[in-house]
């Protein structure tokens, strides 16, 4: 039970750090509303699935043991956040700063999904995650796939508890910034999300 507190407490602690996840919640949700923010939550939770279940079956293993596919992992993921990094400080200069900055249709919401799950599937640290970091809060008395399958589900569901409370905060907040502060925003987050991105590309285990 003590090693059960200790995992949610140190999951919660990771979860605090900025990474990619938060700047692209944070990103999606100032520019598309909370359905925005709340697909990239979803594409960021079913990527984690993804991962629990590709552990499960030892996949992550084999992953772990290739450095070439591990490298290509790696690089997919560094590209991809740089690419959406760019993107989206492009996509200021096609605004002028009177414009509404919050673009509520549904056709535009549908691609956060798909980067919230890119960016975390993409991700070898989350791989790292599940393979190196949850392993240390098992049990080896005990049955070790229950016990896996409960840590992961546990964190599956502090990091949807975090982030419904992240975007519900950024939500309530943007309502009452200008423009301006918005297009700032945006431009900062996209200079993290290349920063991310870069940092990524030059990750070592």
């Amino acid at each position: 039970m003590e090693t059960y507190v200790l995992f949610i407490f140190t999951s919660i602690c990771l979860l605090l750090i900025p990474g990619p996840d938060m700047a692209l919640a944070l990103a999606n949700t100032i520019s598309y509303g909370k359905k925005g923010g709340a697909k990239t939550i979803l594409g960021i939770c079913s990527a984690i699935l993804m991962h629990l279940f590709i552990a499960i079956i030892g996949l992550s293993s084999l992953l772990e043991k290739s450095l070439v596919l591990f490298n290509i992992i790696k690089f997919s993921g560094a590209i991809y956040l740089i690419y959406i990094g760019v993107k989206s400080i492009a996509s200021i200069r096609t605004k002028s700063k009177d414009d509404d900055w919050r673009d509520l249709s549904k056709h535009n919401q549908e691609h956060c999904f798909r980067q919230g799950f890119m960016s975390n599937l993409l991700n070898p640290k989350v791989v790292l995650f599940f393979l190196s970091f949850l392993p240390q809060f098992i049990d080896t008395n005990s049955n070790h796939m229950n016990q896996f399958l409960l840590l992961g589900l546990t964190h599956l569901l502090l990091t949807i508890i975090y982030f419904t409370v992240f975007i519900g905060l950024i939500h309530k907040y943007s309502n009452f910034m200008d423009p301006s502060a918005i297009r700032l925003i945006n431009s900062l987050t996209g200079i993290l999300l290349i920063v991310f991105g870069l940092k990524l590309a030059f990750f070592r285990v």
